[in-house]
């Protein structure tokens, strides 16, 4: 059972393809594991695991006549944000669409059209509007490598999910860091591409800030995964032409990253980071030196200004959508989604032009930081994780005895959602005391790919064993 748990995606598939194992094998011990880590975890919304099980042996079957899809037989939770015509959508909140959905979303659309199983809904925060993952609706989500941590938000049951083995593959989106959060926190590996890569559902598709991307347990997975949820899509006029990230054969020598020249940041210039976090990130730019890399630590002007700048946007387009029209509906918010969208719908547009104009410097400055260099490495998050239960609308936030905003002030990933055509993808460099992962964020250039996958499956194979297993939840 164990092995199935945490099989990865590629070994899966190339079981399946010699007749190994079978697709209901896998669906059904995920089925019984999620039966007994959800009590614990509580990472999914809905669950459709009779559903799983039938559409896993036509997936069966598919392979024996030999005309199975790319991701055909997996299990892949799907964020309870986006949509599946057919399905309720909750979003996590007690005002969400209870309804059958008329349509299904475009990311959704491509795990579909790959042969992706949908057995169950991973939870969200109300509107996915915070960086930890409980609502009124579907209660606490909960890290299974410590109980009393977040996961991280907004994907956050998908990280969870991913982490526990209840998931083999998971989608998420990210407006602020919703992908890469909850990657750091659950130590699972994911992916925001650069700007136009993945379809968005509308309206946010042209919010630039907003993505759609991977999560999974490994770097392989997140490119197999990512190149099946790339491309232009008709609902989508911001997405671009298709692009093929190069599988780990193709990326030359894994143990040898000569001629990469990586930047080192610390704290972004702005953040407050904590010592475990910054130990982490120290012994990473080291194994990186040793492969071969050339790593040198940069500053960057970022300042309190930056993330002001992020929340007047965030607020302006993301608080407002989510504002009730009915009064009434405004007290059956939780608490961080009825700050976040009154603070919405005070926002001036001057300082919303301001915020515009804040991000069109941080590009000019990052790129004169960044020259001659191919890739950034920084923390994915301040600190390991918050505790599950953190309401960033009602408690404050201390990281080396200082206050910082509890929204926003201990994920460093917002910045790279401002830089929204820059890829950064998160994965795990080290385990705090309390038994939960730490993150590295690696970042590339403007639509550079591919060294951002090369540096990450080279570090990748650096890592010890603990990062390969499931925690002992249950």
């Amino acid at each position: 059972m164990t092995d199935l748990l945490t099989l990865s995606a590629s070994e899966a598939l190339a079981l399946f393809r010699r007749r190994a194992l079978s697709p209901v094998e896998l669906t059904a011990a995920l089925i019984a594991r999620a039966e007994a880590a959800e009590p614990l975890i509580n990472a999914f919304t809905y669950r459709y695991f009779d559903q799983a099980l039938d559409a896993s042996r036509l997936a069966e079957a598919r392979y024996g006549h030999g005309n199975a899809r790319p991701l055909e037989g997996l299990c892949i939770a799907i964020k309870d944000a986006g949509h599946i015509a057919g399905q309720p959508t909750s979003s996590g909140s007690l005002l969400g669409d209870e309804g059958p959905q008329p349509k299904t979303s475009p990311i959704n659309q491509r795990v579909l059209g790959a042969g992706g199983i949908v057995h169950a809904r991973s939870a969200t925060p109300e509107y996915s509007c915070a960086a930890v993952t409980w609502s009124r609706r579907w209660g606490v989500t909960r890290n299974p490598w410590n109980l009393a941590m977040t996961p991280g938000g907004s994907s956050g049951g998908a990280g969870a999910a991913l982490a526990a083995g209840t998931a083999t593959l998971a989608t998420g989106s990210d407006i602020g860091g919703s992908i890469r959060i909850p990657a750091s926190c659950c130590g699972v590996i994911g992916y925001k591409p650069p700007r136009g890569r993945n379809p968005v559902d509308a309206p946010f598709n042209l919010d630039f800030y907003c993505h759609t991307g991977p999560m999974a347990r490994t770097v392989a997975d997140t490119i197999l995964f990512q190149n099946q949820l790339c491309g232009p899509h008709p609902d989508d006029a911001t997405t671009l032409p298709r692009h093929q990230i190069p599988a780990p054969g193709e990326l030359g020598d894994l143990h040898d990253l000569r001629g990469l020249r990586i930047a080192l940041s610390r704290d972004l210039g702005l953040f407050q980071v904590a010592p475990d976090v910054t130990a982490a990130l120290d012994r990473a730019s080291r194994t990186f030196r040793d492969l071969g890399a050339v790593v040198e630590e940069i500053a960057l002007p970022w300042g309190d200004d930056v993330m002001s700048a992020a929340l007047t946007h965030l607020q302006m387009i993301f608080g407002t959508s989510i504002a009730p029209q009915d009064p009434a509906d405004w007290d059956r918010l939780t608490p961080y989604a009825k700050d976040f969208a009154t603070k919405g719908l005070q926002v001036n547009p001057r300082d919303y032009l301001a915020a515009l104009t804040r991000a069109g410097d941080m590009a000019q400055e990052l790129a004169h930081a960044m020259a001659g260099f191919d890739l950034l490495i920084c923390p994915t998050t301040a600190v390991p994780a918050v505790a599950a239960d953190f309401d960033p609308g009602t408690q404050s936030l201390m990281i080396n005895d200082r206050p910082v905003d509890p929204m926003l002030g201990w994920v460093m990933t917002v910045p790279f959602n401002m830089l929204s055509t820059r890829p950064a993808l998160s994965m795990p460099c080290g385990q705090a005391a309390n038994g939960v992962p730490i993150g590295l964020q690696i970042v590339g250039r403007p639509y550079d790919e591919t060294p951002v996958f090369r540096a990450a499956l080279a570090f990748e194979a650096t890592l010890p064993e603990w990062s390969a297993r499931a925690p002992q939840i249950c």
